[in-house]
């Protein structure tokens, strides 16, 4: 059932945010990013081959967990959309995003009328009809969370334009695409794209939407939060768990 998304209502109050994103397919990893004390996780669509019946059960598993559950889909497409968030969704992160009209469907595909034309269903989210679905589809349109990915050079420089249309919740950082569109690969302090996030923060700032920054480097996150930022991805917990893994054998040398 839908519920008061956690991590909308610590982003309205200014309070900090952490989350990261799910490449392991597995809702008991989901269960784990929840319990170690994370806000929010972003279960990944785009990089990782994953079914439906997975996602809903990583959704559910978040649910449990009391964190909010995102989904980054890999791109702006209404029915997947419509699955994702008839599955649970509290959110709908979109990759790539250069265009406001992009986001305009995304706006289309993500929110019941008026808002929008998400196809109407009586599914988990509501239920199962349970209480009043008109009451159900208000309340849907405030609690779910629309977050683009600012990652290319185009993307930014209409970042404006982007941020313009009503509904978003979030914009979120995407460096590592970013410093190859600017044709410096992984090179993700190069001063270009520093540039670039710089712009895509201030725009956030002027339009009144958080800022989601992915601190990658030592100091990083103590810089954004002397700029007002609040919201962190912490990167994925497959990375996360790879250098555990390294470390811990290391360590026995």
């Amino acid at each position: 059932m839908l519920t008061v998304n956690r991590l909308q209502e610590k982003l309205r109050t200014g309070q900090e945010v952490v989350g990261l994103i799910a490449s392991i397919p597995a809702a008991f990893t989901v269960e784990m990013i929840g319990h170690a004390g994370y806000d929010f996780v972003i279960i990944d669509m785009e990089h990782v081959m994953i079914n439906p019946e997975t996602v809903e059960h990583m959704i559910r598993a978040a649910e449990a967990a009391q964190i909010t559950p995102l989904v980054r889909v890999p791109e702006v497409d209404a029915k997947q959309i419509l699955r994702v968030l008839d599955s649970g969704a509290q959110g709908v992160v979109v990759p790539h995003v250069e265009s406001r009209e992009q986001m305009e469907m995304l706006v289309q595909a993500a929110k019941y009328c008026p808002e929008g034309k998400r196809s109407l269903n009586s599914g988990r989210p509501a239920a199962f009809g349970k209480g009043n679905l008109v009451n159900y589809m208000k309340r849907a349109n405030e609690q779910i969370m629309l977050v683009p990915m600012i990652e290319s050079g185009l993307g930014v420089e209409r970042i404006a334009d982007i941020l313009s249309v009503p509904g978003i919740g979030m914009v979120l950082e995407g460096a590592a695409d970013l410093s190859q569109s600017y044709g410096v690969p992984w090179q993700t302090d190069a001063m270009i794209v520093q540039k670039g996030l710089q712009r895509v923060f201030e725009a956030s700032r002027e339009a009144g939407i958080s800022y989601c920054a992915i601190p990658r480097r030592d100091g990083e996150y103590s810089a954004w939060v002397e700029k007002g930022v609040h919201a962190f991805v912490l990167g994925d917990e497959r990375g996360i768990a790879f250098r555990a893994l390294q470390k811990r054998r290391s360590d026995l040398r």
